[in-house]
């Protein structure tokens, strides 16, 4: 199994950039190198847990379909995609938020075993995990600078709290759940 690991510092509350790491719209909007779009199940708005989104792009000069689920959610510092069909024998991605004294740090973690048995694996030393890596920098790229600006707005603006959070968990208050407009 390979691991590729990502930190991002980002200069935006907590809240905003857990909350803009599940917009669909922002995920495609951020992925123009490969010219994604979202297919099949949520394809735009918010993702939440036990939700499925299908992307396809052009990855390593392929057209590739990847459907993942969102199969835990702890808002707002942990949540888990897994691949549910797609290139991979196996993709899931963990995404992790801690709140700091001036900001986010956001932490990925993506484990993938690569098809085709040994062609796979040597496929995967010679471009795929450099691939995946680049394409989660751009991602991340993406949601710090949509974070740290006002165009945060657009992607979460009259979204729903009760989508992006469903089931509602005890001790969360939905009102509170969306950044302000101060923030």
């Amino acid at each position: 199994m390979e691991t590729i690991r990502s930190e991002t510092w980002i200069d935006a509350p907590v809240e905003r950039c857990f909350l803009l790491s599940l917009s669909i719209d922002l995920h495609v909007a951020s992925a123009r190198s490969s010219r994604e779009q979202a297919i099949e199940g949520v394809t735009t708005g918010l993702i939440s847990e036990g939700q499925t989104v299908t992307f396809c792009g052009r990855h390593l000069g392929l057209r590739l379909r990847h459907k993942s689920r969102v199969t835990v959610m702890r808002p707002y510092s942990y949540f888990r995609d897994v691949m549910v069909s797609g290139v991979f024998s196996h993709f899931e991605h963990d995404h992790h938020f801690a709140a700091m004294d001036d900001g986010t740090r956001m932490r990925d973690e993506i484990r993938f075993i690569p098809p085709l048995g040994a062609l796979g694996r040597v496929a995967t030393k010679v471009l795929v995990r450099r691939h995946v890596a680049a394409f989660l920098v751009e991602r991340n790229r993406g949601i710090k600078q949509v974070a740290e600006s006002e165009d945060w707005h657009r992607y979460l603006d009259g979204q729903s709290v009760t989508v992006a959070l469903a089931p509602a968990k005890e001790g969360w208050e939905p009102s509170s759940l969306m950044p302000s407009s101060q923030s």
